[in-house]
């Protein structure tokens, strides 16, 4: 079980209650000298790579124009006449022009199946109407059948017309002998057709299971929508994808993290199958990016992960376990402790009863693992919070940085809870900026106070590891980054900012896409930061996302993406 520290890394400037101090005698010597020159040898070797700036989050050296890299290690880092002594007469120069060189970006809660899943099928984000919809489902490409179930993703009623709910007649008008099964595009809902239905068993007198909702109509039908734990009545239907299917949707989703500029991924929630093929992929060295790899803890194949343990290889690595307690708030599965000011009947749901929440929570901190659990409405952020400093403290396991996952909608006591027991606030800039259009019709603007609170959770001392949730957001890490600096739109909307008081500093964006990550995932001595000694993953931009105007980041590009000293991403 992992025992380290349980203080943020050093040299990060963490904006919380109090400065955070050095520890670790290894990270220490490390940072002693910014240049250095290592021993010659002809058969590695060694690239000099320069740049415009090279943004390093070393407190000591902050910015350089060069960097060395040789057998996945920075060699030196500091200026170009620095850099080119340390690393020899013989070393390869690469230059990189007018770029901006940061430590690899990383999305600290992202799912890799689902977006190998949305890159390959019938594609239903952005549709502006159920109409336009059905008629993607009607051209769908042949990777969206699995078996003779047509599966697409990314729907959203808030962005059709009258923002409500489809029903099944419109794709039983279309697809009347072929069951199609579609998840919006938080993953919290599902809509089907009366065949999804019929096979399934579902009919009007099937009850809501614990956890879910079956939407239904005036005369008690089922409408074709399914809510959280009620997906699984026709999911589980659903024929699995081949072989063939899965590693062209895995690999399709590791390529696309490399072109947008991440070095790493935190998959939260991995299913063993997916697990396994990745655990081949990175024995043979064919794993592009570095995975972080939370277990599935909700379903049953949480007893092999327990049994199994905690697991590091080369590029993937699985030392988290991801719960989820709550649904979304755009399906109004979120659980809160008032009800929904657009619903006044309804309070969210539970996926599961706070009690085994406790129990799960506890069988995994036994294990060893890190515990992240998926908390959206502030009822079930409550818990959390409670569950996690509880059972941390009784399994003596707060040296093992237990996460919540989304942190999004809490009391101003549970944010001050939070960042008092230093757990990991991991959250998603771009949830904002896509929610806020009607946030506040779900909340009311009291609750809205505690809602997306990115700043308020970082002054409370939570460390903030930044992510896009994708595919139900865009992987693009540079809007995540244009997010957190603005709480605006791509159209630069609102003027100002969406409650602009949470809003993120250059420098802090930054650090939540690098140093953040690396401590949540117990990497910062290796990585997070571009310093002598470390890991050589870093990213470069056409952009400085610290100074340049933010509005620069909404057209800027990723120029080369490097994981272990090897270029696994050049921009053309």
């Amino acid at each position: 079980m992992w025992r380290d520290s349980a203080q943020p890394p050093p040299g990060v400037r963490f904006r919380g209650v109090a400065r955070l101090a050095l520890m670790g005698v290894g990270v220490l010597a490390l940072g002693l000298s910014c240049v250095r020159r290592v021993p010659e040898d002809a058969r590695v070797e060694t690239t000099v790579y320069v740049a415009r700036r090279i943004r390093t989050l070393d407190e000591e050296r902050p910015e350089a124009r060069a960097l060395a890299v040789r057998q996945g290690r920075l060699v030196a880092v500091g200026t170009e006449r620095e850099v080119r002594e340390a690393a020899g007469d013989s070393a390869r120069v690469v230059d990189l022009g007018n770029a901006v060189v940061v430590p690899g970006l990383v999305d600290a809660h992202a799912h890799l199946s689902g977006l190998g899943l949305s890159l390959t099928v019938a594609r239903l984000e952005g549709a502006r109407s159920v109409d336009e919809a059905v008629q993607r489902l009607v051209s769908a490409p042949s990777m969206s059948f699995q078996g003779d179930w047509l599966v697409g993703k990314g729907w959203d009623q808030n962005g059709w017309p009258g923002s409500a709910f489809p029903g099944r007649a419109e794709l039983d008008a279309r697809f009347p002998s072929t069951p199609v099964y579609l998840t919006r595009v938080d993953h919290h809902a599902a809509w089907v057709n009366g065949e999804a239905l019929r096979r399934s068993g579902i009919t009007r007198d099937t009850p809501d299971p614990a956890g879910g909702r079956i939407l239904r109509d005036a005369k008690g039908e089922p409408t074709g929508v399914l809510v959280d734990n009620a997906m699984d009545l026709v999911s589980r239907r659903v024929p699995p994808p081949t072989d063939e299917q899965l590693q062209a949707r895995l690999s399709a989703a590791l390529e696309r993290c490399a072109q947008v500029g991440l070095t790493g991924v935190h998959d939260a929630g991995m299913d063993l199958r997916t697990f396994r093929l990745l655990q081949t992929w990175d024995i043979a060295g064919r794993l592009p990016v570095r995975v972080y790899a939370m277990a599935d803890g909700q379903g049953e194949e949480r007893h092999t992960y327990l049994e199994l343990g905690p697991y590091g290889g080369r590029h993937l690595e699985m030392k988290a376990v991801k719960l989820l307690l709550d649904g979304a708030l755009g399906s109004r599965g979120a659980a809160m402790h008032e009800p929904y000011s657009d619903a006044p009947g309804e309070t969210g749901l539970l996926l599961m009863e706070p009690e085994e929440l406790e129990a799960r929570t506890w069988a995994f901190m036994e294990r060893g693992f890190q515990v992240g659990v998926h908390a959206i409405g502030d009822r079930a952020n409550t818990y959390v919070v409670d569950t996690l400093i509880r059972a941390a403290a009784a399994t003596g396991t707060q040296a093992l940085r237990h996460r919540v996952e989304h942190v999004q909608i809490l009391r101003p006591e549970d944010i001050q809870k939070l960042g008092a027991a230093g757990l990991v606030a991991s959250v998603q800039p771009t949830h904002a900026t896509s929610d806020m259009g009607w946030a506040e019709a779900r909340l009311g603007a009291k609750r809205l106070e505690g809602a997306y609170a990115w700043k308020s959770l970082k002054n409370a001392g939570a460390v903030l590891a930044l992510g896009s949730d994708f595919p139900i957001e865009n992987p693009d890490v540079l809007a995540g980054l244009y997010a957190a600096r603005t709480r605006q739109d791509a159209a630069g909307r609102p003027q100002g900012g969406w409650r602009p008081e949470e809003r993120l500093t250059g420098e802090e964006a930054l650090e939540g896409f690098t140093v953040g990550p690396a401590w949540a995932s117990f990497a910062e001595g290796r990585r997070g930061q571009l310093k002598v000694g470390m890991d050589a993953d870093f990213t470069a931009l056409s952009v400085d996302p610290v100074e340049d105007e933010a509005r620069k980041l909404v057209d800027a590009t990723v120029v080369a993406t490097v994981v272990d000293g090897r270029e696994v991403y050049r921009a053309p």
